[in-house]
């Protein structure tokens, strides 16, 4: 495997659907009637059974699922040094196209730094060792993106935030979000991570032009800010080993096969293009993402687009010419080696998962394998 085979041509973002064993562990967990090491031994033989199914299907950069985790960014993001996780008292502060979001978030309430003893390193540990047992296949590591953060404290905070107390110089507050994600690519890249991926809806949140004009009711430009983005995820990814893929995933929100935002790509294009990311995987699913054509600001031939063309939000099946008709149509703005293609999102980006069954889940995945097979 080189930097040049990653993201594979048929990719995913990271999450499937978590198995009853697991919710039923949580349940029991949260009554009392287990322990928290207990519900680790189950999903250690729920991560080993999916490496299995991964494997079968074909995919070659392999998760663990996120099936220790309630959801995608927030359990990495509150285990960072000075960063907290709360109950918010207005309940989750983005209001999703479908069932509302667990009332949980995050907020600043210190310097922010990484945690050497983050929980996500032994994770990772356990999932290599599965993993990486033939030569075929690859670990790969989904944590959410520094502006994840950012956009918590200041494009959409609840108000109970003190960002403005805590760092009084807002450069000072992209600098540690650089540095400590810099410290958290370094801490992955030793213990053997040769594949990372970046999870980050802000991107979306500044392309929604519903949310763009409320930023700009509240003085904030958002295109400035996408420059800001811009600046922290390549300051964090300055010094990153040669040996090591990066990608990012822009998503426009994904809980229980409901949504968040809206929009095409034109907005940021230009300023997410110019982030230092191997790969780049693009939700493509729907209307709501818009045409192919901010991908002619991808200058990049180190880098790879993924192409987002098969949803997991929905069980249906896709039709398969009309996805390779798209594929092709995308060749018009990157050439066909520099293309990939994956699922949407994440299967379960939190731990309720989307409304599908595991077999559907399965059936997509198998889709992008047969469409791979036509195109590449």
């Amino acid at each position: 495997m080189t930097k040049q085979t990653i993201p594979f041509t048929v990719d995913h973002v990271g999450s499937f659907l978590r198995p009853q064993a697991i919710h039923a562990a949580r349940r029991q967990v949260k009554a009392g009637a287990l322990s928290k090491e207990e519900l680790r031994e189950i999903e250690d033989a729920a991560i080993l059974e999916l490496v299995a199914q991964q494997k079968a299907a074909g995919i070659k950069g392999i998760t663990d699922g996120e099936f220790r985790r309630g959801f995608w960014h927030i359990d990495f993001l509150e285990n960072l040094n000075g960063v907290t996780g709360y109950v918010p008292e207005t309940g989750y502060n983005q209001t999703f196209k479908g069932k509302a979001a667990p009332s949980y978030n995050i907020r600043v309430t210190g310097p922010i730094s990484f945690n050497q003893e983050h929980p996500f390193l032994a994770d990772f540990v356990f999932l290599k060792k599965a993993v990486e047992t033939d030569g075929e296949h690859l670990a790969k590591a989904t944590i959410p993106s520094p502006t994840m953060i950012l956009r918590q404290e200041l494009l959409a905070n609840d108000g109970s935030g003190k960002i403005h107390e805590i760092y009084p110089n807002l450069t000072d507050f992209y600098t540690d979000l650089a540095t400590t994600y810099q410290s958290a690519i370094q801490a992955f890249y030793a213990l053997g991570c040769r594949y990372l991926q970046f999870d980050d809806t802000n991107w979306a949140f500044l392309a929604d032009a519903n949310k763009r004009n409320e930023l700009t009711e509240k003085g904030i430009n958002p295109d400035e800010i996408a420059d800001i983005c811009r600046d922290i995820i390549n300051q964090a990814l300055a010094n990153k080993p040669e040996d090591l893929t990066i990608t990012t995933h822009i998503c426009r929100g994904n809980h229980a096969s409901s949504w968040l935002f809206s929009g095409g790509y034109e907005p940021i294009a230009e300023a997410l293009f110019a982030t230092n990311y191997d790969g780049f995987f693009l939700e493509y699913d729907s209307d709501r993402s818009g045409d192919f054509s901010p991908l002619r600001h991808w200058h990049n031939p180190d880098s790879k687009v993924v192409l987002g063309l098969v949803t997991s939000k929905f069980p249906e099946l896709e039709d398969r010419q009309a996805i390779e008709a798209r594929i092709n149509e995308a060749t018009e703005f990157i050439p066909l080696e520099n293309l990939s293609i994956s699922p949407q999102c994440g299967f379960a980006s939190t731990e309720e998962g989307n409304h599908l069954t595991n077999e559907e889940q399965w059936a997509k995945i198998q889709l992008l394998q047969e469409i791979a097979k036509d195109i590449w």
